[in-house]
């Protein structure tokens, strides 16, 4: 369990960080069309969302009385479907300012490195009781890990359609 979640954050952290390496330091800031992040809000929300992660695996677990891996089909099914469009919460919206490319790049860098230790060092199967994604259960730190993987490999998704559509202009 532990090797394949750390496969996948090296897999999904890669991915992100290709996709990333291909904007200019012009491009990383352009609005693709009205209604859309920048490629470097897309990247800064991402920062947003999972660099806090690992830090709740250090606080309040308990052992878990279901399967550990429970949410992950759900998960899926909300992050992976790229036809439907949601609202970020307010707390992990990237502000609407310009954004430099190498401090985005490094702080990617820095969560992979953090979810890859984070996967190495705890138990995944023990339940995070210090915070909740609304409409769910608490997760385990496995779920935790999954929800990083699959809110960046959503965001890459969208990432590389940003830079499709300023490539195009």
């Amino acid at each position: 369990m532990k090797s394949a979640v750390q496969n996948t954050i090296l897999e999904t952290y890669g991915k992100l960080n290709d996709i990333l390496s291909t904007f200019s330091k012009e491009e990383i800031n352009i609005i693709p069309f009205e209604g859309s992040w920048t490629g470097g809000q897309t990247v800064q929300h991402i920062i947003l969302a999972c660099s806090g992660i690992p830090a709740l695996f250090a606080g309040k677990t308990e052992k878990t009385t279901r399967k550990p891996d429970e949410n992950v089909k759900q998960l899926d099914a909300i992050f992976l479907d790229f036809n439907t469009k949601y609202e970020s919460p307010e707390n992990i919206k990237p502000a609407a300012i310009d954004y430099e490319k190498n401090t985005l790049t490094a702080s990617a860098k820095k969560i992979q490195d953090d979810l890859f230790e984070a996967a190495e060092t705890y138990d995944l199967t023990l339940t995070c009781l210090d915070a909740k994604i609304p409409g769910f259960e608490n997760f385990t730190i496995y779920e935790w890990l999954y929800f990083a993987i699959v809110h960046t490999q959503r965001h890459t998704h969208q990432l590389k359609s940003i830079y499709e559509t300023i490539k195009k202009k």
